[in-house]
């Protein structure tokens, strides 16, 4: 199963060290293939520093994809992080 959403970054300071491994913490809690996209740019979801590459500032949009058998819930926890700011705010 394959499931993608696209998200704004609503917290202030947008995708930082701290926020890219939270991304990495929810992403190795599944067995699905876990990736991230912003401008044609994909990297994978379980590498902190692919993450940090995307360089994504407040208000970027970012496309996560799961393709697995817990790909709908990877992408439902990922919306709860990201709609909670990544606790930030």
């Amino acid at each position: 199963m394959k499931k993608t959403k696209t998200f704004t970054l609503k917290n202030q300071l947008g995708l930082h060290a701290r926020v890219a491994a939270m991304m990495v913490k929810v992403s190795n809690k599944y067995q699905s293939k876990i990736s991230l996209e912003k401008d044609g740019t994909e990297v994978d979801g379980k590498s902190i520093l692919d993450i940090l590459t995307l360089a994504c500032p407040q208000g970027s949009s970012i496309i996560v994809t799961a393709e697995g058998k817990d790909a709908i819930d990877a992408i439902e926890e990922f919306d709860r992080l990201i709609e909670d700011k990544f606790g930030e705010d």
